[in-house]
Parts: C-alpha cells; sequence; structure tokens
C-alpha cells in the first residue's frame, strides 16, 4: 500500500496527460443533465455494439462497476454520447485476479487452438467493423476511413496471430558436449496489462492482445477515460467469443482513473505493462514497474521529422506531408511535427504546401461527415496546448506561415497550422504538441538534415524524400535516423501491423504488433538436454572423485 502511494503521490504530480486529465470534464453534472447522443437514431450503431445511455466499465466474466461516472464526449459537437462507469481500485485488484486465474486455464491450451481463438476474434471484429469503426470517429474524433482503418488494424493482427501460433519458436543450439541437445524455449509470462490512449483506443489494445493472447498470455485492459465507449464495446464483442467457446474471461476490463491505473502498474501478479502515452508518464511507469522487477513495453511519444532531400519527388513528398502532418488531426504518435527541407527546394516546397493547407480549409468538419478529411481535436486540453505552443513559436521569432486560429464552431476545432523561421533546435520545436502544427525547417544538406533528425529527445518515426541512392543507404545505416521506424519515400505515419512498432530514446524501446515483437510477452528458458547416459560438465570441466 506504501508502494501504491508513493506511486499515486509521483503520478498527481505531473502535468495532465491523455490518460488522466479529462476525468473532471468529462464527468460534470451539467453533462449529465443533458440529452445522450444515443438516444437519437442518428447514432443507432451505438446501441449495435451493445451500448447503452449508461455502461458498467468493469468486465470479469460479467460486467460491473462501482466508481465514478464518466460521461463520453463528442469532440464534434462537445455533446455527450453516453456514459460508463469506471471501476474503483478494489475492482482493479478483482480484475487481477479474474486474470491470474484465466491464465491458469489458458495457458495450457495449445497454441494453435489459441489461434483459432484468436481467429475467431477478429471475425467476431469483422462482423461489427461498421459500428465499431464509427463509435471510434465519434468518440476520438478521427475521421470516418480513419475509424474504419483501426478496427482493420485490430482484425490484421488477430490473423497475424492465428499464422503466429503454428510457427512461433525457439531455436536448437548446437552442444560443445556430445548427445548433448541444447533447446530455447519461449513460454507466457502470465497476466499482461495494458494502459492504452485516447488516439487509438482500439487497434493498440488489439496489437497487445492478439499476440498476447496467441502466446499464452491473458490480459488485462485499462483504456484512456475519454474513450471508455470504445473500451467497453470491444470488450463486449469479444465476450461473445468467450462466451460460445465456455472460456474464461481471458481479457479483461477495468476502467478508472490515475489510482485505478497505478494499482495495475504496481501489482506484481502483472508481469508485463504494456503502456501508451505521454514520455513524463512513461518514465514513471517503467520505474515503477521496475521496483518490482517487471517488464515493460512503452509507447510514448514522438516529435517525427520528414526530411525533404534535394532529389525528392516533390508531389509525392508534399502529398505524404499533408498527410503526414493533418491525419487524425495531428493526434497520432507518428504525426509529422516537423519537416527538413533542402535549402534548394525550401521555398517551393513551402508555397506547393501552404497552397495545400489552404484546399484543405473547406475539408473541415464533423468526424462522421463524408465530406470531412480534417475532423476536431479530442479536448479542450488539446485546444489550450494548440494555443501555448503557437504563443511560444511566435515568442521565440515564429511565423505563422498557415493556420494558427481556433475555429469558431460547436466542438474543439482549429485550423491545421503551419510554423516557419524558428532555428531547428528552438525548445518549442524540440517539444512534442498533440496538435496539427507542423514546424518547417531550411537545412544545407542531408547530413545536417539527419542530425537535426536526431537531436530531439524522441525516436520514433522519421521519413526521408530521396532519389539518391547512396542518400537512401546513409539514411537507414548506422549513421542515419536512430528511430524505430525509419521510412523512405512514404509518410511518419500509417505503419503496417507486419512490422514491430515502436521507438528509441524517450519514446521508450518497447515494441508492439510484429515480427519478433511477440518475443516481449514470453520469457526464454535455454534448455540443455543429456541423451548421452553419461554426465559431462562444459568447458572441458572435469569435477569427480573417482
Amino acid at each position: 500500500m506504501a508502494q501504491l502511494q508513493r506511486a499515486l503521490s509521483l503520478f498527481r504530480s505531473l502535468p495532465q496527460t491523455p490518460l488522466q486529465g479529462l476525468a473532471t470534464f468529462h464527468s460534470s453534472s451539467k453533462l449529465r443533465n443533458e440529452c445522450y447522443l444515443i438516444d437519437s437514431p442518428e447514432y443507432s450503431f451505438l446501441r449495435d455494439v451493445g451500448l447503452e445511455r449508461e455502461n458498467p466499465g468493469v468486465f470479469t466474466g460479467s460486467w460491473k462497476g462501482s466508481g465514478q461516472m464518466m460521461i463520453s464526449v463528442d469532440p464534434g459537437t462537445a455533446k455527450p454520447i453516453a456514459a460508463v462507469r469506471m471501476g474503483t481500485v478494489q475492482e482493479m485488484d478483482e480484475s487481477i485476479r479474474a486474470g491470474v486465474d484465466a491464465y491458469k486455464e489458458w495457458s495450457k491450451v495449445p497454441a494453435p487452438v489459441r489461434g483459432d481463438i484468436v481467429r475467431q476474434i477478429g471475425d467476431e471484429l469483422r462482423k461489427y467493423k461498421e459500428p465499431l469503426g464509427k463509435l471510434v470517429s465519434l468518440e476520438v474524433g478521427k475521421i470516418y476511413s480513419e475509424g474504419q482503418g483501426e478496427v482493420q488494424e485490430s482484425i490484421d493482427i488477430c490473423d497475424y496471430g492465428v499464422g503466429l501460433s503454428r510457427i512461433y519458436a525457439g531455436q536448437i543450439i548446437n552442444s560443445e558436449r556430445a548427445d548433448h541437445t541444447i533447446l530455447e524455449a519461449w513460454r507466457p509470462l502470465g497476466l499482461i496489462g495494458v494502459i492504452s490512449a485516447y488516439n487509438f483506443p482500439n487497434a493498440v489494445f488489439g496489437w497487445n492482445a492478439a499476440i498476447a493472447l496467441t502466446t499464452g498470455n491473458t490480459v488485462l485492459w485499462k483504456g484512456a477515460p475519454s474513450t471508455s465507449l470504445v473500451s467497453v464495446a470491444t470488450t463486449k464483442v469479444l465476450a461473445e467469443v468467450y462466451k460460445r467457446n465456455d472460456l474464461p474471461p481471458i481479457t479483461t476490463l477495468c476502467q478508472g482513473g490515475a489510482d485505478v491505473g497505478q494499482k495495475m502498474v504496481c501489482d506484481k501478479r502483472v508481469k508485463l505493462v504494456s503502456f501508451t502515452g505521454s514520455c513524463q508518464t512513461g518514465r514513471n511507469v517503467g520505474v515503477e514497474v521496475q521496483k518490482r522487477f517487471g517488464k515493460v513495453i512503452l509507447e510514448l511519444g514522438g516529435n517525427n521529422a520528414l526530411i525533404i532531400d534535394e532529389s525528392a519527388n516533390l508531389k509525392m513528398a508534399l502529398d505524404a506531408a499533408l498527410f503526414g502532418c493533418i491525419g487524425t488531426t495531428g493526434q497520432r504518435c507518428t504525426t509529422t511535427r516537423r519537416i527538413i527541407v533542402h535549402q534548394k527546394l525550401y521555398d517551393k516546397f513551402l508555397n506547393d504546401l501552404t497552397n495545400k493547407y489552404k484546399q484543405i480549409l473547406s475539408r473541415i468538419g464533423h468526424q462522421l461527415e463524408s465530406n470531412t478529411l480534417v475532423g476536431p481535436v479530442h479536448s479542450q486540453q488539446n485546444i489550450d496546448n494548440y494555443q501555448a505552443s503557437l504563443k511560444e513559436a511566435l515568442s521565440l521569432g515564429g511565423t505563422v506561415a498557415f493556420g494558427g486560429k481556433v475555429i469558431p464552431r460547436d466542438g474543439y476545432f482549429v485550423e491545421p497550422t503551419i510554423i516557419t523561421g524558428l532555428p531547428h533546435d528552438s525548445p518549442v520545436v524540440h517539444r512534442e504538441t498533440f496538435a496539427p502544427i507542423v514546424y518547417v525547417l531550411k537545412c544545407k544538406s542531408v547530413e545536417e538534415a539527419i542530425a537535426w533528425n536526431n537531436e530531439v529527445d524522441q525516436g520514433l518515426s522519421s521519413a526521408i524524400f530521396t532519389e539518391n541512392v547512396n542518400h537512401v543507404f546513409k539514411w537507414i545505416g548506422a549513421q542515419g535516423s536512430d528511430c524505430g521506424i525509419v521510412n523512405v519515400n512514404t509518410t511518419t505515419n500509417g505503419a503496417e501491423i507486419g512490422g514491430a512498432f515502436g521507438g528509441e530514446k524517450h519514446t521508450g524501446g518497447g515494441r508492439e504488433s510484429g515480427s519478433d515483437a511477440w518475443k516481449q510477452y514470453c520469457k526464454r528458458a535455454t534448455v540443455t538436454v543429456n541423451h548421452s547416459g553419461e554426465l559431462a560438465c562444459a568447458q572441458g570441466v572435469v569435477f569427480n572423485i573417482e
């Protein structure tokens, strides 16, 4: 308990984050007295995924919740959608216990059979992709195609998990001793905790859960409070699969505030904590988990740069910059925050980019409208951060080349913004702002551009546009980008599930999704089997009394 109180004190001293900063706003009594969008026929898709006006936020095989009532808000109108009753610290303890108990049964199931359950989860998500994706769009603020695409990511990683269930394996290693064989075994860790942020409330859980379940773990999820409806609806979809197969709750859910999250972080029964959020909070999560010698996957901030080399295909680079900077209204971890342009192309690129931004203004609107390309930011907190960064940039000598205004309409809308004239190492340039602001910088060479790319604390995503093969291999080599995602002639954002997703430095070093990221959800055992009939020591050691 002392450890928990110490952690709570530490977290409450931090600036508000997407995981904990919205609870007071969303639970206001004023909103509770308004009509909910779920009552409108236009939003009948909310009931299609099992939601009601008020929903319990804890699932341990059955639904409950006795904590604070959290009201989810549509960022496109600032109107309440529906409410979720949060869990308490006690209910988090019960969720942990349920997950540990389920692990005892689930870990005995053969991996290919587990893979078939993951296949069924993917199929169930396919069945509900349309309404679930619309819920993601409505609650987060991302446009329709991005909401659908997010659920598709969860479906894709389930497909990946099915194949993985039949092929993940350790090595057979040659022994120096005659008639000895060294094996490598990968075994599940136990209960995996997932704390996800508001910007990808379905996919981040999916990346973790599909691979963790495939490798024999159970999963406990705490989603961001402000996207609790996505957490509840997603869990309801999965619970149908468990019911059909007479399974225990191999994934559990406990929505709640910082105290509930810290119970998960500090509890030694949770063998690994996968945390997505800010660098500051992630650092403290890592420290607290390490104190109990647990494991972590940290997916934290990104200050991602797009480099426009002298030989770049400008049309393709402009299209990449547009989506990289403005997609999800600048609220992806992989959003392009900095564009570093060779001095020979700078003026033309900036002029062309500004013209593209002008064209996008007519496509700003509610996230579920068919014409919309740019929806709202998630909350008033995002607007406040947007305005603070603009003010600082201007005070440091920056110029607003485009945008810079809050849009006066219902909801939380800002203009996508381009800022020029700042030094590459300006404090505001080096700090991630979760809003559609990009800083355009002028460089003299690819070497200078790479140095600027690498000088920020974070190391998530990066991209270069070039037709120079020497620059390609410089960029992806040991002296190139120091990020976890190092792209060539494509965007900084929009990663596929087949590769491992994650970054270096203050981004946390964690990897999720594809490639060999599955290894993080396992403990490795080196197994030496002596089938010689005689005992022999390694390295030629002789130790006997005969």
